[in-house]
């Protein structure tokens, strides 16, 4: 796929396009996260002890980004 593909696809394509992506990585084990993902997710879970936001179930956060999109 190339840049011209990418720029004619529908913006609920290019997230169905990368859901697909996403999914073939994690069939792969050993893809390891980059340090500062750890980071990132320390920030987050202070915060989150903090009160300020709450986790969200997968598939709601899904129809929550397409909802925004739409």
């Amino acid at each position: 796929m190339n840049a011209v593909a990418i720029n004619n696809m529908t913006l609920e394509e290019k997230l169905a396009t990368m859901e697909q992506i996403w999914d073939d990585l994690c069939q792969h084990q050993n893809v390891q996260s980059p340090d500062w993902h750890g980071d990132v997710l320390q920030i987050r879970e202070a915060n989150r002890q903090a009160g300020h936001g709450q986790p969200m179930d997968w598939q709601d956060a899904k129809k929550a980004i397409r909802q925004r999109t739409q």
